[in-house]
């Protein structure tokens, strides 16, 4: 049987369906980190004041910060749930549920009334809605590297995953610039009365927009594939758990440096310009934009990379230089230099990005086909607890305790050695590449050898 380029059976698509792929990878996760970095910037400048009102505003800033670890506590639940579909009835499916849930809850978040009106039940409503978006994120993101790497050509696996990967920094861009715009319109008054909504009502039409990217996509062929062999898995959690601990292993701890670098240098760094260095909410927002928009070019820059270097050595040399860089940088932004924190953030986002731009693959990698979008979304999610949920958190109270931010620091070298440990115990990508190709040549009735 001869197969094409376009072959519905499996066989490679062509570079239209590919580029479609990697679109709605990026554009998806994108608008869905709009959503999530809506709130993250929001709950460190007007949740505090507006939801957990307090008369110390550090614990209102805790209990704000609590919440955006909410999302994070409930990223395992999605990744458990929505990680199973994905390997059971498709990528594409459990992808669209995935966009509508986070921006409902999104959407609802701008719509709720604050303590001042409603009392703790303005408070509770944003902790259950929070628990929503978090649920969407957790799985949304190994869907969407599955969405982008299983269309493209496994040995481009780090080019093509890190669509996904670029989806948190456009995402974080446009939420904090929508934030800063509506900053810079509207007095402080009218920004914490009615302002900080509307960025939340935008959600609305832009998960619309993403809706009608992905409704218009066809399943991945590695799915297709699976399903022509009859070869899903019936419990893809117990068997990631029973056939694949150390690959699960190894992609949680890889994971928690960058999660950490990035709570730091888009979230922390908003609270600590601000409270410890004086500087406008508008002065530091904009240096969290100016080292987002350097992202979407670092990220698939660095995902090519890793396609060409060993990926392991690229990523565990990323990880060193963002257990070195926070040193530096807290002794760069001492004097209060706005041009300063500007460099201090570009160069801590781009050494995130060198980190994050082959992690997709690297972790897809880990896993077989048949139980990669659960062992991905679980990796993903569970590390979440260790790194970004309490980063902040700790951030806020380590330097409430010690009035230093040597033990900050400190906090993200330790969270380097984790991950540089989680690297050593994984695999490298040519045995996810055999693996593929041996999929793709048994759904053909090819011998493995001739796809390789």
């Amino acid at each position: 049987m001869r197969h094409t380029q376009q072959d519905d059976n499996g066989a490679r698509p062509g570079r239209s369906a590919m580029r479609r792929a990697f679109f709605a990878s990026l554009t998806g996760t994108a608008l869905e980190w709009y959503d999530f970095a809506v709130y993250s910037a929001a709950a460190a400048l007007v949740f505090g004041d507006l939801f957990f009102p307090t008369q110390d505003p550090l614990t209102g800033t805790l209990l704000a910060f609590s919440t955006y670890a909410v999302g994070y506590v409930s990223r395992p639940l999605g990744g458990f749930v929505f990680g199973r579909l994905g390997d059971v009835m498709g990528r594409k499916k459990v992808l669209i549920a995935t966009l509508v849930l986070i921006g409902a809850a999104t959407f609802l978040i701008g719509l709720l009334p604050a303590y001042g009106t409603v009392g703790i039940a303005a408070s509770i409503a944003l902790v259950v809605l929070r628990f929503a978006q978090g649920v969407g994120v957790g799985g949304e993101w190994g869907g969407a590297v599955l969405l982008s790497s299983e269309f493209g050509d496994p040995r481009r696996r780090g080019f093509y995953a890190s669509a996904a990967q670029v989806g948190p920094p456009a995402g974080n861009l446009l939420a904090n610039g929508v934030l800063a715009a509506l900053g810079v319109l509207l007095t402080e008054d009218e920004f914490l009365s009615w302002g900080w909504r509307v960025a939340f009502l935008l959600s609305g039409v832009l998960v619309g927009f993403g809706l009608w990217i992905r409704v218009k996509l066809e399943e991945t062929p590695v799915f297709k594939a699976m399903e022509a062999e009859q070869s899903r898995p019936e419990a893809p959690i117990r068997e990631v758990f029973t056939t694949q601990p150390r690959a699960l292993f190894a992609a949680i701890l890889c994971r928690v440096a960058p999660d950490v670098l990035y709570a730091m240098f888009t979230v922390f760094v908003l609270t600590y310009a601000t409270d410890r260095l004086g500087m406008s909410r508008g002065s530091a927002l904009t240096a969290v934009l100016v080292g987002s928009t350097l992202q979407i070019f670092l990220i698939p820059l660095a995902g090519a990379v890793s396609d060409r270097v060993n990926r392991r050595l690229l990523y565990g040399g990323s990880a060193i230089a963002a257990g070195i860089w926070p040193f530096a940088f807290f002794l760069l932004i001492d004097g209060g230099s706005w041009l300063l924190l500007v460099f201090g953030v570009i160069v801590g986002l781009a050494i995130h990005s060198f980190m994050y731009g082959p992690q997709a693959a690297f972790v897809a990698e880990q896993f077989s086909p048949q139980l990669r979008y659960t062992g991905s979304s679980l990796a993903y999610t569970l590390a979440g607890l260790l790194g970004g949920a309490i980063a902040p958190l700790l951030f806020t109270a380590l330097l409430s305790s010690y009035d230093s931010w040597v033990p900050l620091a400190l906090y993200i070298a330790v969270t380097a050695a984790v991950t540089i440990g989680g690297l050593c115990l994984g695999r490298d990508s040519a045995k996810a590449e055999k693996e593929d190709a041996q999929l793709a040549a048994a759904q053909q009735n090819e011998p493995a050898a001739h796809a390789l």
